[in-house]
């Protein structure tokens, strides 16, 4: 998406029209980025609304060097972190080491055989800590070392993290598969 530099002065000169031009150009694909964060839509809307707050409030200080959307995509991030350390307390704590088990199955899947939709309500069903670092680490692309320092965490808590969604995924995706086929089966048989 190419934002012409017109656009962004008039945001910084708070422009209102400008402002709701680049709202409507850039929420839905900002919105996504929040559900992948939220634990609901409800959480992602206020992390967006949020997140917009802090764009157009400090607009002026990008600095054109590098794509404005990955500054857009870094507010949001940062914004879905702040929200997630602010509401860390209420988060129910919940042991997931039972999920890890001595021995490393592998689980052999190819992704095209679930939908964008399932795959994203799948990683939505992980816990709060577990999800936020397997965005960060797998589809942000950040390092373990740079989670560590955005979640105050130490590095290797972050490779636990991901290790454990990982393995969190690849059940979850495997009962889904296996639920997929006897689906088809008793349709067979039917």
């Amino acid at each position: 998406m190419d934002v012409n530099e017109q656009l962004i002065e008039a945001c910084a000169r708070g422009k209102i029209k400008a402002q709701k031009e680049l709202y409507e150009k850039f929420s839905p694909m900002l919105y996504a980025i929040c559900l992948r964060y939220g634990n609901s839509t409800f959480e992602a809307e206020d992390v967006l609304q949020e997140s917009f707050v802090k764009i157009f409030g400090h607009i002026a200080q990008y600095e054109h060097t590098g794509s404005f959307v990955a500054w857009l995509k870094k507010i949001v991030v940062n914004t879905a972190i702040t929200n997630y350390h602010k509401n860390k307390k209420y988060q129910l704590k919940t042991d997931y080491d039972f999920y890890l088990e001595k021995h490393d199955d592998v689980y052999e899947y190819n992704t095209a055989d679930f939908t964008m939709e399932e795959l994203l309500l799948v990683i939505q069903d992980l816990s709060p800590g577990y999800k936020l670092v397997f965005n960060l680490y797998a589809i942000e692309g950040y390092k373990h070392c740079e989670i560590a320092e955005m979640l105050k965490i130490d590095i290797n808590t972050s490779k636990s993290q991901y290790s454990r969604a990982k393995k969190i995924l690849q059940e979850k995706l495997l009962s889904l598969k296996d639920k997929d086929i006897k689906l088809i089966y008793e349709k067979g048989k039917g």
